[in-house]
């Protein structure tokens, strides 16, 4: 996300206007050979099959416990709470956009049955009131992230990774929110918070491994726990005893004086927990997207499963498919059994996220637009070799001669950086939406999702100028790999895998869920990338972003 919310949707708007204008230019105007694609049957087999299935959810954020017993658990990529039976795991509703619901990263209830939600990505704290309408409590800037309620009902709202403030929201969304603190930073205010027995407000400092608590109406902060590697979150127990999760380590702590007694070890990459009366803790991931009650014999049972969460760009790597899911990457063979999975912790892990990823040679390419960078992986070694930060919106990565290219969103341009991370060649600007690259014997393509076409920017290793469209009239494309002379390309609102082929046929090859929408201007319009991947026998692979499955289809 870019770090100033009004400046990233103002370049948004630029950009947008400036694709206008160079649309009625002769620059970049489409020249006789472009491919308007059109509809027409496929007529050879093809075979389409599921070959590896992931989490249920696309991440699993922020949880609490409702007044009716279920837990509800929220998910920001999959942009819904999903309400379960904590004794089961069976889901009971799921609410959505269609009840307002947008990016939710953490859930609270108030004494009479209202509850609220944040939404990282945009700003939003909303709810339901205990008639079921939605208020909308306060429109603070990106970064919302714990919430929680006091005993007597008021509300307070954090931020962490886009913000810093600590805030208290009026539920009616009457008042303004009134700001508690702003010197919690860098990176982060505080995480999952909890209203504790000695009437303060308690969180974790994720940078700063400590738990602090806070008197809201004076503002001041006290220690209560420090030598975490990551706390996340905290809650008091029936009994008012403090509990600390680390996602660092996967360890979940309940505190007695000083001492952090281990509870339950699991995965790296947990976001929160909740308690119930009886003593049972239930915890999610962020990282793998699970569910888990930690029962109060010390067992654990799995409520929803994990595996692949936010599944988003591929590539074929050493013979495996690697997908790149967020906060990991995943490797499978080639029949859908899993390789490897390296995870990452948001802003402490050695390898960054990724939400694309390309090969280069032994290493891989890891691009974020979360992170605002890329990366060269050498998953072999565990270490980055090469990063180039500060950038705005990345949205996609390959290797290009020399030079690693990017697609930036956030100026509308396709950039080739050196090894020294300095920018050495513009191959296209002006653009509303670079998405996907494609690099080939000296060839270049990008995908712009707007526009609806595939452009060539590099022929034969020279730069074209003007670029060339070679293929228009696609819906949202987003990755896409050439085969033969053939592109064959995810058109992501649509879920279609369409070949186009060299006279301009259009073949639907698989039909996939649609990817999910933008939460805001703040976000490349791709969010979750919708990548495609082709071994070297043909086959081609596309991750199913919002059902978390990957796909096989052979035949084409």
């Amino acid at each position: 996300m870019m770090n100033t919310k009004n400046d990233g949707r103002a370049q948004v708007l630029k950009h947008l206007s400036a694709a206008l204008c160079c649309l009625m230019a002769v620059g970049c105007a489409e020249p006789d050979s472009v491919i308007k694609t059109s509809n027409i049957e496929l007529a050879s087999p093809i075979k389409v099959e599921i070959i590896a299935t992931g989490a249920q959810i696309a991440g699993a954020n922020g949880m609490a416990l409702g007044p009716d017993g279920m837990l509800y658990v929220a998910s920001v990529l999959g942009s819904n709470i999903t309400v379960l039976d904590p004794d089961s795991g069976d889901v009971q509703r799921v609410y959505g956009a269609s009840e307002g619901v947008i990016g939710p990263d953490d859930v609270a209830f108030s004494s009479d049955g209202a509850w609220y939600w944040t939404s990282i990505m945009t700003g939003e704290v909303a709810g339901f009131n205990v008639a079921g309408d939605k208020v909308i409590a306060a429109n603070l800037t990106a970064g919302v992230n714990p919430i929680t309620f006091s005993d007597d009902d008021r509300l307070f709202v954090a931020q962490c990774f886009f913000g810093v403030n600590l805030y208290e929201v009026d539920p009616a969304g009457a008042k303004p929110a009134r700001l508690i603190s702003d010197t919690l930073g860098p990176d982060c205010g505080l995480n999952g918070m909890d209203w504790g027995p000695d009437g303060r407000l308690y969180g974790p400092r994720w940078f700063q491994n400590e738990v602090v608590s806070f008197d809201v109406d004076a503002g001041s902060m006290r220690t209560e726990a420090t030598g975490f590697n990551t706390p996340a979150a905290v809650k008091f127990d029936s009994e008012g005893r403090l509990h600390v999760l680390d996602t660092g380590t996967g360890e979940l702590f309940r505190m007695q004086g000083e001492d952090a007694v281990l509870v339950a070890q699991l995965s790296p990459g947990l976001d929160n927990f909740e308690i119930d009366q009886e003593g049972r803790l239930f915890v999610s991931s962020f990282v793998d997207g699970f569910v888990k009650r930690v029962n109060v014999d010390g067992t654990i049972t799995e409520l929803m499963p994990g595996g692949m969460a936010h599944a988003g760009g591929i590539t074929f790597h050493d013979g495996f498919m690697v997908v790149a899911d967020l906060h990991s990457i995943r490797a499978f063979q080639l029949d859908g059994q899993e390789a490897y999975t390296t995870r990452n912790v948001l802003g402490t892990g050695i390898m960054g996220g990724a939400l694309n990823i390309a090969s280069d040679d032994g290493q891989l390419i890891l691009t974020s637009w979360v992170d605002g960078d890329v990366r060269l992986w050498d998953q072999a070694a565990q270490r980055q070799t090469w990063r180039k930060a500060g950038l705005a919106g990345p949205v996609a990565a390959v290797r290009f001669g020399a030079e690693v290219v990017v697609s930036e969103h956030g100026t509308g341009r396709v950039i080739g950086f050196d090894a020294n991370g300095a920018e050495a060649t513009v191959y296209a600007e002006g653009l509303p939406a670079p998405t996907g690259l494609w690099s080939s014997g000296g060839d270049l393509f990008v995908s712009d999702r707007q526009l609806g076409q595939i452009l060539q920017l590099a022929e034969a290793g020279a730069v074209l100028s003007p670029y060339r469209v070679v293929v228009s009239g696609l819906t949202t494309p987003e990755g896409f790999v050439v085969k033969g002379q053939d592109f064959v390309v995810v058109e992501a609102d649509l879920g279609q895998v369409t070949r186009i082929k060299a006279k301009g046929e259009r073949l639907v090859l698989a039909d996939v869920p649609a990817g999910s929408q933008a939460a805001s201007l703040d976000q490349p319009p791709s969010q979750v990338f919708n990548g495609i991947a082709m071994d070297d026998a043909g086959a081609l692979y596309v991750p199913g972003e919002s059902n978390r499955v990957l796909y096989k289809i052979t035949g084409a």
